[in-house]
């Protein structure tokens, strides 16, 4: 039976306000700075993971949630427009809507979180029902979610024994401590690090040794390695693919892009180097323009590039 929705996205729901200059340095001491652009855009990995996953054709419902605010219906009616079924969505009135504060100077960047309601959600609020409509199942920012963080392996379960397959990008540990990734990959299918954070969960200092070492626990690891393109990892051995050429206006999001482009060929059932030269090329085209989904492509655009 032909499921609704290929992903299921659970996780954090908030805009990015971003404010970017090439030469960006704020200061205090009621310092004005002024800088040269000023866009409110989809913010949240989650978020902007499930518009890359859509704009590549991926049938995409998110659940998460959100205050009644501003902020909130800014996120459902962008989504929306990006053809992301939002009906899944709490809204909550005691809750107000996260947001991040983007500094952007292109090739790096610094953010301000209020955290709001990104941590709000539960295992338990995504129901058997919801799964049962689902194909694969996609969490983000395990870091910031403390509410989901403890019934997510439980969660996978569930997904897992009713025929989903599960991805994680864990984003980085504020705290770098990087507690409970190890056990939360064994219930893992596909994991999205970047090789920073591949290192670092792996506990060595080549994203290669990493990427092998942590493919003994999820099925499938893909690792976003900037200017140097892409790895990915498996049981089978290790692949590399080159980034493309791009001129850079912001990173945000783009891993996130990577992370749809790599699950469109999973859950295609395509080889792993044409997956992983998928994701690279979404993640380096979504670069381009500012904010996480302005420039996000679409299949056609994205496989000039890998075939």
């Amino acid at each position: 039976m032909k499921k609704q929705y290929d992903i299921l996205v659970a996780g954090e729901i908030n805009p990015d306000l971003i404010l970017s200059s090439p030469d960006l340095q704020p200061m205090f001491g009621q310092h004005e700075t002024l800088v040269e652009t000023a866009d409110l855009t989809i913010g949240s990995s989650c978020a902007i993971f499930a518009c890359g996953a859509a704009r590549l054709g991926l049938r995409v419902a998110i659940i998460g949630i959100i205050g009644k605010d501003l902020f909130g219906e800014f996120m459902l009616d962008e989504m929306r427009k990006r053809d992301v079924d939002v009906s899944h969505v709490i809204i909550d009135p005691d809750c107000s809507t996260g947001l991040s504060v983007i500094l952007n100077r292109g090739k790096d960047r610094a953010i301000l979180t209020h955290m709001g309601a990104i941590d709000a959600l539960q295992a338990d609020n995504v129901t058997d029902h919801l799964l049962m409509k689902s194909r694969h199942i996609h969490v983000a920012s395990y870091f910031l979610q403390s509410g989901l963080k403890p019934g997510l392996p439980g969660l996978f379960e569930r997904a897992r024994s009713r025929g989903l397959t599960t991805s994680l990008d864990t984003n980085w540990d504020p705290a770098e401590e990087w507690s409970g990734v190890i056990s939360l990959l064994d219930k893992t299918d596909v994991f999205l690090p970047n090789a920073a954070e591949a290192q670092a969960i792996a506990a060595l200092s080549n994203p290669e040794d990493a990427a092998l070492s942590l493919a003994k626990h999820a099925g499938v690891v893909a690792v976003k390695h900037g200017e140097q393109g892409a790895l990915a990892a498996s049981l089978h051995g290790i692949v590399h693919v080159t980034s493309i050429p791009v001129k850079v206006v912001d990173t945000v999001g783009a891993g996130d892009s990577f992370n749809a482009g790599f699950l469109y060929g999973y859950l295609d059932h395509w080889p792993l180097e044409k997956s992983l030269k998928l994701a690279a090329v979404c993640g380096a085209i979504s670069t381009q323009a500012a904010g996480g989904t302005t420039g996000q492509a679409t299949l056609e655009e994205a496989m000039y590039h890998v075939n």
